[in-house]
């Protein structure tokens, strides 16, 4: 029943020289990577570049994407 549902989608931005971080806790390890190939992809796709930080658990994150964001370095 669900296939027949059709949903609008948005055109992909284009941003091109933007700098994208993922952090990641990779406590499944096959998601995880699936999760970071399609980011990448899609990432890529808009013309981005984009760099991946792994940390042990999901608690890491935010210090993660704070420690990040006090360099200045992404978008």
């Amino acid at each position: 029943m669900a296939a027949s549902i059709e949903h609008d989608q948005l055109p992909l931005p284009r941003i091109p020289g933007a700098r994208l971080l993922i952090v990641v806790a990779p406590y499944y390890r096959q998601i995880a990577d699936g999760l970071i190939a399609g980011a990448r992809a899609v990432a890529q796709d808009a013309g981005a570049t984009v760099d991946l930080v792994e940390v042990p658990g999901a608690l890491e994150i935010p210090t993660a994407i704070a420690l990040a964001a006090s360099r200045d370095l992404y978008d």
